[in-house]
């Protein structure tokens, strides 16, 4: 009755304070509406609306392809951030020998996929883990965009393993790494031993569990945990980060000392481990902004884009400036190209933007920034929406679209065009990185880590954070619907790694 009781006040408690601290914290540019011809902002709550945006912002001169552009594909690893955070670890003796992550509970596109690998290895890093599974990802069926879980694949299916190796290694060499999880050492104990103590049967690896084989191995299947579970979070909603993330390393060592205890087992060491994988659903967890803007700039930079698809990429963005040059009706315009990412595929929620509105917007935005008559980049995986939207763009403003189907030919098109959907993705992922500016769509994962990465050309390791919703930041517009912290996927702002 007690434990109803408790729960009852705390589901009044969120009923009655959430709206009044949702009215106080909200920022006060919070709407951005692409339903008009001309993109406005709107006061929240009070004011009206300051009228049309101006997007004629300038991008400020950078260093392409240089540390100083940790926008770039090819931008070099900055480890320092990474290696002070693992050395800190280790200077509070929060490592722990035998401790192995393993992140490959993932689903989705380049967005999702990346961000939710990434934010394991924070985790490993705040648990003070001595070990990591090369991570593995899963992947899309090639019939149902849907499907998110129709196999699995190696890190390098997307990015650079070589890469990830050298960088990881540079930044936290005590951080062992093992090829797969059948490399990692085994512990043995009795046969009678169970994931609940007692005597027969086997656990399910679930939660606190901790799976066997009846041979005797334990460890044979990682113990799934969900971070937010250790400490007390608060809070209403499951979607909201893990705010308070730098309590889950003691809390996750005192179980992991009080669970061994229970189950009869020593201390974790690298002959004797302790492998944990870590829940789907992860991968917003972690605040990127609680380490620090150099931290924030330079972590995504583990994980590089796999080298014959990046380089695929970069012909891509070769063709469309020569396209832009020959094709371009303003001076102006045959030094510059707009890229702009459409979602409008099978698998998107019911309650993202509509094409009408993307397509709005976008035009608007495009209108505004100078591109008429010009040529434009367009990143999609509808084709028919695609055509639409070349016929709307040619009309309104006599813009030619582009894609790196369109612009590919021999035999990187036949390249391109042996690579699952998701792989296609990352060309244009390299592609829009490299346009001189940029519209997308929130709730898009994809589209807003183009946005978050292309953010840090303006001042690399000192970028400070990108403001949600707003006219942009002179280099990138996303459009969408910035009210509500939850139902809009705002949290993703907040967790996201560029």
């Amino acid at each position: 009755m007690a434990l109803l009781h408790h729960r009852s006040a705390l589901l009044t408690a969120c009923l009655v304070f959430t709206p009044l601290l949702w009215l106080l914290w909200r920022p006060p540019l919070s709407w951005l509406s692409a339903s008009t011809q001309q993109p406005t902002i709107s006061i929240a709550v009070t004011g009206p609306p300051l009228g049309p945006v101006s997007f004629n912002v300038r991008p400020p001169k950078h260093k392409g392809g240089g540390v100083d552009d940790l926008s770039s594909p090819r931008a070099p690893f900055v480890a320092w951030p990474l290696k002070r955070v693992c050395d800190e670890q280790t200077a509070a003796a929060a490592a722990v020998p035998g401790l192995v992550f393993l992140c490959d509970n993932n689903s989705g596109g380049p967005g999702n996929i990346r961000n939710y690998i990434l934010t394991c290895i924070r985790y490993a890093i705040e648990a003070g883990a001595s070990g990591l599974v090369m991570p593995r990802i899963a992947t899309r069926s090639p019939t149902n965009l849907a499907g998110l879980r129709a196999g699995s694949q190696p890190l390098g299916y997307m990015f650079d393993e070589a890469h990830f190796r050298t960088a990881l290694g540079a930044a936290c060499p005590q951080i062992e790494l093992y090829e797969t999880l059948e490399d990692v050492p085994r512990q043995r104990r009795p046969a009678t031993f169970t994931a609940q103590g007692g005597k027969g049967g086997s656990g399910n690896g679930q939660g606190t569990g901790l799976a066997m084989r009846t041979d005797g191995v334990v460890g044979a299947n990682p113990e799934e945990i969900r971070p937010k579970d250790f400490g007390a979070r608060g809070g209403c909603d499951r979607r909201e980060p893990n705010r308070h993330a730098h309590r889950f390393g003691p809390q996750f060592r005192k179980w992991l000392n009080e669970s061994a205890v229970e189950r009869g087992l020593g201390p974790p060491r690298r002959e004797h481990p302790r492998v944990v994988r870590l829940a789907w659903g992860v991968l917003w967890d972690w605040i990127a902004r609680a380490d620090g803007p150099e931290f924030v700039a330079t972590f995504g930079g583990l994980l590089r884009v796999r080298e014959d698809v990046l380089a695929l990429g970069e012909r891509v963005v070769d063709a469309m400036r020569r396209e832009v040059k020959a094709k371009a009706a303003d001076m102006k315009n045959r030094k510059r190209f707009l890229g702009i990412h459409l979602r409008t595929e099978n698998d998107v929620l019911e309650n993202w933007p509509s094409y009408k509105l993307q397509l709005d917007g976008y035009l608007a935005a495009a209108e505004s920034l100078g591109y008429r008559k010009t040529v434009a980049y367009l990143a999609t995986g509808n084709q028919t929406e695609a055509t639409n939207f070349a016929q709307a763009a040619a009309s309104r403003l006599q813009v030619t679209v582009r894609s790196k189907e369109s612009l590919l030919q021999g035999k990187d098109l036949k390249a391109l065009q042996n690579l699952t959907w998701d792989q296609q993705a990352l060309v244009d992922f390299v592609v829009l990185l490299r346009s001189d500016y940029f519209v997308g769509v929130s709730p898009s994962s994809f589209s807003i880590n183009v946005a978050l990465k292309r953010h840090l050309r303006i001042d690399g390791v000192h970028t400070r954070p990108w403001r949600v919703g707003g006219p942009g930041d002179g280099l990138s517009w996303v459009t969408g619907n910035f009210e509500k912290y939850w139902n809009d996927w705002l949290f993703m702002f907040d967790g996201m790694w560029p």
